[in-house]
Parts: C-alpha cells; sequence; structure tokens
C-alpha cells in the first residue's frame, strides 16, 4: 500500500491532465472520445486507467505520451506543458522522457532481444560499448540475462514482453506507457508480467500509466481510474 506523504513537502506529480477533450470529425457526427478529463499521476506511482474498449483509455495514452494532440485541455509532463513543444520537442520528449509498452510487444524480428533494448538508445546516438552495457543490466532486471542472443521468434509471449519493458526503461524515462501490455498473455504470465512492472515502478522511481482489462494489475497498482464514455466515473486509491 502506498505511503500517502505530507502535501506540503510531496514532490510535484509527474502528470498533471486538465479538462482533457480529445473529439474526431466535426458536426453531429463528430466522436468525442474525452470529454473534460482531469487527474494527476504522482512519481513513483503506477496508476490504472480501467473501462470497456471505446471509454477513451487509449486516446488518453496516446494524448499523455504526446502522440496526439488534444481538441482542448492540457498534459503537463514534469511540468513541461505538451501543447506548447514543435515536433521535433515531442519526438524528443518521447525519445528522452518516455516508454512504451504495446499490446502486441512491437519488438522488431530480426534483431535480438539486448538488440531490441538498445534501439532507443542507438535514436540517442548512445555509445556502443555503454548501450551494450545497458542492455545487459535491463535484462538481467527483467530476468532475461540468458536470453539477450535470442530473438523474439524464439521466446515467449511473456518473455517478449519482458524485453519490451526493458527496452521502454532504457533511456531512463520519467514515465511509462503501457496500453493492454497483458492482452495477450495468459493470466499466469501476464500476472507475472504486472508484478515485474510494478516492481520496475518501484526500484527505478519512474511514473506507470497502464491501460488494462486485467484484474490482477487493478489489484497492484496504487490508483484505479474508471473511464466510461470518455468520462472518469471513479477514481480508487490503494
Amino acid at each position: 500500500m502506498t505511503q500517502h506523504r505530507d502535501p506540503a513537502t510531496a514532490p510535484p506529480p509527474m502528470v498533471v491532465v486538465e479538462d482533457l477533450r480529445r473529439s474526431f470529425g466535426t458536426g453531429p457526427q463528430a466522436v468525442h472520445a474525452l470529454r473534460g478529463v482531469s487527474f494527476s499521476a504522482g512519481r513513483g506511482e503506477l496508476t490504472a486507467l480501467k473501462g470497456r474498449s471505446g471509454s477513451g483509455k487509449t486516446t488518453l495514452l496516446n494524448l499523455v505520451g504526446g502522440l496526439d494532440r488534444p481538441t482542448a485541455g492540457s498534459v503537463r509532463l514534469d511540468g513541461t506543458d505538451l501543447a506548447g513543444l514543435t515536433e521535433d520537442g515531442r519526438l524528443a520528449l518521447r525519445r528522452d522522457r518516455i516508454g512504451f509498452v504495446f499490446q502486441s510487444f512491437g519488438l522488431i524480428p530480426v534483431l535480438t532481444a539486448a538488440e531490441n533494448v538498445g534501439v532507443p538508445m542507438r535514436l540517442r546516438r548512445v555509445p556502443a560499448a555503454r548501450r551494450e552495457e545497458r542492455a545487459r543490466t535491463l535484462l538481467a532486471m527483467v530476468g532475461l540475462a540468458d536470453h539477450a542472443r535470442q530473438r523474439p521468434g524464439e521466446l515467449s509471449g511473456g518473455q517478449q514482453q519482458r524485453v519490451a519493458i526493458a527496452r521502454a526503461l532504457a533511456n531512463e524515462p520519467a514515465l511509462i506507457i503501457a496500453d493492454e501490455p497483458t492482452g495477450q498473455l495468459d493470466f499466469e504470465t501476464g500476472r507475472s508480467v504486472m508484478q515485474l512492472l510494478r516492481a520496475v515502478v518501484r526500484s527505478e522511481g519512474v511514473t506507470a500509466l497502464v491501460a488494462t482489462h486485467d484484474p490482477a494489475l487493478m489489484e497492484l497498482a496504487d490508483r484505479v481510474v474508471e473511464l466510461r464514455d470518455g468520462r472518469i466515473v471513479e477514481e480508487v486509491r490503494a
């Protein structure tokens, strides 16, 4: 259970979302994916976003991750207002400050596990020796030290998602965004992956926003935010 700090001494939230709205299309046919969502996520916390398909979870993650722009409202990441960033600035933010974990793993089939973990560091032009050392450290952290030279097709689904988590941590992000990360895994494998993600949040001090239908993850979250029809209908802290 999360220890509650004195508000006067607690650090500011990592993520602050205020009156966020996102519509697609115009006129009577417009789809209002988000309808005035506001919440914050603290440093070192795991927040689970809960809701049926179409509730707005993925749209919210895309906006917080700088992959899309809102129709109205604001997103601040570690004090930076995403609306004030150029496209190059948003690209740098995603590369340097955010790690993404996807339902489909998103690994490059022709690369080894270690090489997949190293991809974000290549984009930052990290020297090869440092890149390889960091990849080894992260694979050991997720329990795959002996699988560094295997390609995704030689790994189980759970192992591939562990590689994806290691890759998300490559550039020491402030925020991890995960969209249904256990969606292709069986219950036990999914639970072990989520326990790993929770442990990583604790050990690395990062913030995690995770969209999920998985009750196992909700049990591990510091906070569960439920969305329905683009609005927050309930917010529960552990």
